[in-house]
């Protein structure tokens, strides 16, 4: 699934591309994946300009004249690209967006699970009520030591599935959450409350800094992703323990692993990253 830097790097792409075109027409070729039903998601397009593209956590947000917002969410496999008026479609392209200037903003997506809403500007927290359950975005300014000092604390949950929950902080996915880890010398199964506040300075720091820097990296291509311009990202070249289980920590040597975490793949050196004895006292209490 796309993370934040790589749904901001799709974000920044599009705006490149689109921002100040206008809707001629839509297709819906999967009505499943708009809302409202397809008839009134087309119907509500056409002739609006797109003003701007936003983004909250992993969503994307794009603002049409009239106050209208669609709200899209790439999920698993979903990308976005611009290509001229007529050109060959693939079997997975499932909303087409026909521009006034014959181009064509495409939505590909083959397993279908991405999703579009189009809401009223303003009312998407309620209209949308996953946006406004979503945690703070990973930046110096809106992630406060103050606040990851209260919500970790209030919490038994161990914390790689804790740093994946949304609702506590926005945009971190699997990927990432295994990055900031290992760069803060934190085993993935410490539980949140056994976190010292010096821990988590360290940690929010690492949130901030890997986020900024996976977004310079234009993202982190594993499986699929790839940016507006149909690019992959460059960012999967810098990591430190994703998908590099067998290979040597690049700190201490010790042959990475991966284990299961809340059913999630889960990366981490043994030697920097150990369990400590509070931590260990703490899950077997639980």
């Amino acid at each position: 699934m796309p993370e934040l830097p790589e749904v901001e790097t799709v974000r920044r792409g599009l705006t490149r591309l689109v921002q100040g075109a206008t809707i001629a027409h839509v297709e819906v070729r999967y009505p499943k994946m708009v809302t409202p039903d397809a008839d009134v998601f087309t119907a509500e397009l056409i002739s609006r300009k797109i003003e701007r593209i936003d983004r909250r956590g992993k969503y994307l947000l794009f603002r049409f004249s009239g106050d209208l917002t669609m709200v899209s969410h790439l999920r698993m496999e979903g990308k976005y690209d611009v290509q001229p008026e007529g050109s060959p479609v693939s079997k997975h392209t499932h909303v087409i967006f026909h521009l006034t200037d014959n181009r064509e903003l495409r939505y590909t997506d083959t397993r279908k699970f991405g999703r579009m809403q189009l809401v009223p500007t303003g009312e998407e927290t309620t209209l949308a009520p996953s946006l406004g359950k979503l945690g703070p975005e990973p930046t110096a300014e809106t992630l406060t030591l103050a606040y990851m000092v209260k919500i970790f604390g209030k919490s038994h949950k161990v914390v790689k599935p804790f740093l994946l929950d949304q609702t506590r902080i926005a945009g971190l996915g699997n990927i990432y959450a295994d990055e900031v880890l290992w760069l803060s010398k934190i085993n993935p199964l410490t539980p949140v409350d056994t976190l010292t506040p010096s821990q988590l300075s360290e940690l929010r720091q690492n949130i901030i800094d890997e986020m900024a820097l996976a977004i310079g990296g234009h993202g982190t291509t594993v499986h699929s992703f790839s940016t507006a311009f149909g690019e992959a990202g460059q960012f999967q070249n810098q990591l430190h323990v994703y998908g590099r289980e067998g290979e040597p920590c690049e700190r201490c040597g010790t042959e990475l692993v991966k284990i299961k975490v809340a059913q999630r793949g889960t990366h981490f050196c043994p030697h920097c990253q150990p369990l400590p004895p509070e931590a260990k006292a703490a899950l077997i209490h639980d």
